[in-house]
């Protein structure tokens, strides 16, 4: 049987949601899985270094001269 990720939940609620620790102590292990959910979701993985490459080819830096 695996343990509950405690150490992972306080970091997203305190960290991330910024909740108090009343409101994270309120909610279900399934409402805290929810929000953990969404907000990987919104907040995609950073780009392979490939990736990240063929953008800064596509829409390099404007230069700006004095």
């Amino acid at each position: 049987m695996n343990r509950f990720p405690w150490a992972e939940a306080m970091r997203l609620a305190f960290g991330l949601m910024r909740l108090s620790p009343r409101d994270f102590w309120a909610l279900t292990p399934r409402e805290l899985a929810a929000v953990a959910e969404a907000l990987a979701w919104v907040a995609p993985t950073a780009p392979s270094r490939a990736a990240l490459d063929q953008l800064m080819q596509k829409f390099p830096d404007a230069r700006r001269d004095g």
